[in-house]
């Protein structure tokens, strides 16, 4: 199946602007819906951005091709047309299950909305919504233009033919699929926090060094980047608020430490704070 012609991205954040851009890339139409005027001239931005350094990294098109393609909105009534609609605001329920019955009442009953969500039960919000059978997870990972993997997560209401589809979509886009049925955490945010929980605990704990946890991992396991420079990246708050949710559904085992709710309280965030595990105010 190919690629639908317009596909929509409701938030423009880090993550929304990393969606954008990579099917922009794949030669659709792009529709960004922010909340209001500031936030959607600052994701315009941040995808332009993005798209410039692609295009000094030696990607097809031009500038100006790119932004003719790419629309922006403050009001979900931009993504009548779209066939594909990726949510990509917060990991808050509330917030999510607001932001995808906006978005659904703009599309048609043959569209598909997705969410970005990294932990939050697909069937939980598929509940909400009026055709839960158009509707799957698409979880990107940041940095998106980076990053080569989507999970596709299939719920218990989803049209089986969408599998098919969203992978033939992921795999258009230049990344690889990988099938997950809906269950707390996915595959990758159940494997990835888990490891990164255990590395902050030896932190607190005194066992090493961050920089030497994050090496043993690198040259060790061969893992491309260390877990806690993985958490700088992704966000301590995201971390925290994916552990909460793991343990809720799983159990003790996925009980923030008390090193990582410290942290976030202080706003050292990571890489979007400037401070987290590691400085990042100059880099």
């Amino acid at each position: 199946m190919t690629l639908p012609q317009r596909v929509g991205v409701l938030g423009g954040g880090r993550m929304g602007a990393g969606i954008a851009h990579a099917f922009l890339l794949a030669g659709c139409e792009v529709t960004v819906v922010e909340r209001d005027a500031q936030a959607e001239a600052s994701a315009r931005s941040r995808v332009l951005e993005s798209v410039d350094r692609s295009l000094a990294r030696g990607a097809d098109g031009t500038r100006e091709r790119f932004e003719a393609m790419l629309h922006t909105a403050v009001d979900v009534a931009a993504f009548a047309g779209c066939g594909l609609v990726v949510e990509a605001v917060p990991e808050d329920r509330a917030l999510k299950v607001e932001a995808l019955r906006r978005a659904e009442s703009s599309l048609s009953s043959g569209a598909v909305l997705a969410s970005n969500t990294s932990s939050i039960s697909i069937d939980d919000l598929s509940s909400t919504l009026q055709r839960p059978r158009r509707f799957l997870g698409l979880h990107f990972f940041n940095p998106v233009p980076a990053s080569a993997l989507v999970e596709v997560v299939m719920g218990a209401a989803t049209d089986p033919a969408l599998e098919t589809a969203a992978c033939e979509w992921v795999a258009a886009i230049g990344k690889t699929p990988v099938v997950v049925r809906d269950a707390p955490g996915f595959a990758s945010s159940r494997l990835g926090v888990a490891l990164a929980l255990e590395a902050i605990r030896m932190v607190e704990e005194g066992v090493a060094a961050p920089a030497d946890i994050d090496t043993a991992m690198e040259l060790g396991y061969r893992h491309p980047i260390g877990p806690l420079r993985t958490t700088d990246i992704v966000g301590l708050d995201v971390r925290l608020g994916i552990a909460e949710e793991l343990r809720d559904k799983l159990g003790d085992r996925f009980e923030p430490p008390a090193l990582l709710r410290r942290m976030v309280a202080e706003g050292r965030l990571g890489r979007k704070s400037g401070r987290g595990f590691y400085e990042w105010s100059e880099q």
